[in-house]
């Protein structure tokens, strides 16, 4: 009985049946987005720009270890560190450690979002954002630089380079006993306004 053919009707209705699905969904109403007009926000965990933070007193928290860069497969970030120099007319001090990241650079013409640098960094210095807005017309503007990537100041926050809390070792921010600027720093950087910038160090 395998050897049975169709019967006409099962001939005649077979091309209907296949655009079945194309039938069902020619009347469905489509979900529009309007984007760039209405964004629809991204997952909680999505890997975005990358963000270098900052500890509640402003100080940076890239130590300028340059993990960051070694564990990136895509070569995409440029880590140059630097001695804080907070001795008496120093610089003063750009991060609670020893070192700061003096130039940092992303190249998201390269980057691959994997967040492996993210994960290598001791220090959470380093995040992911939700913007995933990058795209521009050339490449040089797609190198993204200190200033860009610096997570902006917040209230409380005095803008480095000035001293540490005074009593605070590197242990103590790690540990989360800053809880903001101290009038001394505020002070130190109101005296010292533009002596970081004369030496050719970006905050």
């Amino acid at each position: 009985m395998a050897d049975e053919k169709p019967g006409f009707f099962a001939d005649l209705f077979a091309p209907v049946g296949g655009f079945g699905v194309t039938f069902a969904t020619m009347f469905r109403k489509l979900e529009t987005e309007e984007y760039p007009e209405e964004k629809r926000p991204t997952q909680p965990r999505y890997h975005g720009r990358h963000q270098l933070n900052r500890h509640p007193d402003g100080l940076e928290k890239c130590v300028g270890c340059e993990l960051c860069a070694w564990a990136c497969p895509a070569d995409a970030i440029l880590v140059e560190g630097a001695d804080n120099d907070d001795r008496e007319g120093g610089a003063g001090r750009f991060s609670p450690g020893e070192r700061y990241g003096r130039v940092y650079q992303i190249n998201y013409l390269r980057c691959i979002f994997c967040g492996l640098c993210i994960e290598a960094c001791p220090t959470r210095a380093l995040t992911m954002t939700n913007e995933y807005e990058l795209a521009d017309n050339n490449r040089a503007d797609l190198i993204f630089t200190k200033d860009q990537l610096l997570a902006p100041l917040q209230p409380g926050m005095a803008d480095a380079p000035h001293p540490m809390v005074e009593g605070m070792t590197e242990k103590d921010y790690y540990k989360g006993a800053v809880t903001g600027a101290t009038t001394a720093q505020q002070d130190w950087v109101a005296e010292h306004a533009g002596a970081a910038d004369s030496e050719g160090h970006t905050a």
